[in-house]
């Protein structure tokens, strides 16, 4: 069996028979890949602190030699447990909800560098407390659309283009079908499925999506700004993967 090496976060785990477990890595060579940890109920020892989420790891594995089965996990070096973060409920709730919107979107062995750098930041910046955690996730959030191509509208109307700062209500519709805002004039009121936001949430959604990403971290959100960009991003993004998100229901009670 041919062996091969990556660094990964660990995404997911699922039991699998009565000792083995299929874990689902997002590599940075090789995208979401998964493999199957043998007898890792068992091997306490060598798979110690190695099954945790969050986890960034080097896996070590083998390819097996029959075709359409998983690799196999040998064994791993831990480079950062990012343990902070499993020590508070809320912070665990958002950063399930970013690894299952990851796992949700990618495809399995398509290699994706720069989600892969943006999920490390962000789990860095949550187990460092260098950032308020809803804040960050608004950067993620808006970040992963850019990333994954369903980049939402937000600097204009979509139909007639015209800025916002030169649309005269103070509230725009978004509408979540066509991931663009619709100003009055273009029928807005014709959105079944959409919410109006205010220009300045709209504003500060889209200077963090184009701004290099240590000075959007810095950009502070009025508290009103983080319900708008919260309300917006968590329905449009399951909207536009095509599924709901269980851990959002879990984050949404926690954070209630």
């Amino acid at each position: 069996m041919d062996p091969f090496s990556t660094d990964a976060i660990l995404i997911r785990r699922t039991e699998y028979g009565d000792h083995d477990l299929i874990i689902t890595y997002f590599t940075r060579r090789m995208g979401r890949l998964s493999v199957m940890a043998k007898n890792a109920k068992l091997s306490v020892k060598r798979f110690a602190g190695a099954l945790d989420p969050f986890s960034v790891m080097k896996i070590h594995c083998t390819w097996p030699k029959r075709k359409n089965r998983l690799p196999i996990l040998n064994n791993v070096d831990i480079k950062t447990a990012f343990a902070r973060i499993r020590t508070n409920a809320v912070n665990t709730g958002y950063a399930s909800y970013w690894l299952e919107m990851v796992n949700a979107w990618m495809e399995e062995g398509k290699q994706d560098h720069e989600l892969y750098d943006l999920l490390l930041h962000v789990l860095d910046g949550l187990n460092g407390g260098k950032m308020d955690v809803q804040a960050l996730s608004l950067l993620f959030q808006i970040r992963f659309m850019s990333i994954s191509g369903f980049n939402p509208t937000l600097s204009c109307c979509g139909i007639c283009e015209t800025p916002i700062d030169n649309i005269s209500q103070g509230r725009i519709t978004f509408d979540f079908a066509e991931g663009q805002l619709i100003c009055n004039t273009c029928g807005a009121g014709s959105i079944r499925h959409g919410i109006t936001v205010s220009k300045g949430t709209l504003k500060q959604l889209f200077w963090i999506n184009g701004s290099d990403i240590g000075r959007a971290e810095r950009l502070k959100f009025s508290p009103e700004a983080i319900v708008e960009g919260q309300r917006l991003l968590e329905a449009f993004i399951p909207c536009h993967i095509g599924r709901d998100m269980k851990s959002l229901v879990v984050l949404r009670r926690l954070r209630h």
